[in-house]
């Protein structure tokens, strides 16, 4: 970078981090990666920078504030009245209420990779809690290798840099497409969106049950569909199967209620002539006719853990992604 180093968005760029991940390492606040916090000293040194009192003072002081961001980058349709958005919401604000923090809700639209570096930079919260990967794991593993009070609800895979809590979900994956087969099913669809990591893992975990099996098929219905999964994609794909499927796994409870419609208005029964499974069990899932056979996610204790996570975080103590155990609950759709 040519010039001199004048603010601390000069460092950043030189730095290659965040204006904020810079604030909070020249102010030694511990909860920047000590390497990287001390690789910005030594740039701040050689470039002999100091930033002003007024800024590290109004920089270094807590907001009181969680930022609780959706990414929307492979469902953009998608909107925060979707029903396990606003169940795990009401929970992290119960939680962060306790605990005497705001909530600051913010709904994105990624169309950049530095959309959460901006969110970071305008310095408005404490830390942030993503709800939902989408398709914007590499930019999750970037920021949280320099910035730690973030935490994100998904799925975990190997190698992932980004603290994430969430449901073990090719193990739900596996025990859904389990249950389809044990209740008599050959022939299985899977409904769902798997550009986010969460339904790709719950396919994958649908192979898995049928790998030793050659009496069972599995048809990926993954291809119909480009972002939401809407009745008339679902009324298409089976259109256009020359066998219909006897069971189906979809990768949400909205998807699986949606498919029961789709079914209905075509005259087959479920579970008579179709057996489904959901995934979430939502309250919608409990009231639906006929109740809805589902995975469950302890969301409850998904928004404890993502709280306790960032507050540990933000006291500068890293922690590991959270893995809960998924429950089969059987109902009347199967």
């Amino acid at each position: 970078m040519a010039g001199k180093i004048r603010t601390i968005y000069d460092l950043a760029e030189l730095a290659g981090v965040s204006a904020a991940t810079v604030s909070r390492a020249l102010a030694g606040k511990n909860i920047v990666n000590s390497k990287t916090s001390e690789r910005i000293r030594k740039l701040a040194e050689q470039h002999d920078f100091r930033p002003s009192a007024l800024a590290r003072n109004l920089r270094t002081r807590q907001r009181g504030a969680i930022g609780v961001v959706v990414p929307l980058g492979h469902d953009r349709g998608q909107h925060l009245s979707d029903p396990f958005f606003m169940t795990l919401i009401g929970y992290l604000a119960d939680e962060l209420t306790e605990r005497g923090f705001d909530l600051m809700l913010s709904r994105v639209i990624p169309n950049q990779d530095n959309w959460l570096s901006k969110l970071i930079d305008a310095d408005r919260v404490d830390g942030f809690i993503v709800v939902g990967q989408s398709d914007q794991s590499e930019v999750l593993d970037r920021i949280a290798a320099d910035y730690l009070p973030l935490v994100a609800w998904g799925g975990f895979v190997q190698g992932q840099v980004h603290c994430s809590v969430g449901t073990d979900n090719f193990l739900g994956g596996k025990i859904a497409t389990q249950h389809l087969i044990d209740r008599g099913c050959r022939r299985i669809a899977f409904l769902g969106n798997t550009q986010a990591i969460e339904p790709s893992l719950r396919l994958e975990g649908a192979k898995a049950a049928i790998r030793a099996r050659d009496d069972i098929v599995l048809v990926d219905a993954t291809a119909h569909f480009d972002s939401e999964v809407s009745g008339s994609d679902i009324d298409d794909f089976l259109s256009a199967s020359e066998l219909p499927p006897d069971g189906i796994f979809a990768a949400s409870d909205l998807i699986a209620l949606t498919v029961i419609q789709v079914l209905a208005a075509r005259g087959l029964s479920v579970p008579g002539d179709v057996k489904v499974v959901g995934y979430d069990d939502l309250y919608l899932a409990q009231t639906s006719v006929p109740p809805l056979t589902t995975v469950r996610q302890n969301i409850a204790a998904g928004a404890s853990h993502l709280v306790d996570s960032l507050m540990q975080r933000i006291a500068g103590k890293p922690t590991g992604s959270v893995i809960l155990n998924p429950e089969l609950i059987v109902r009347g759709t199967s």
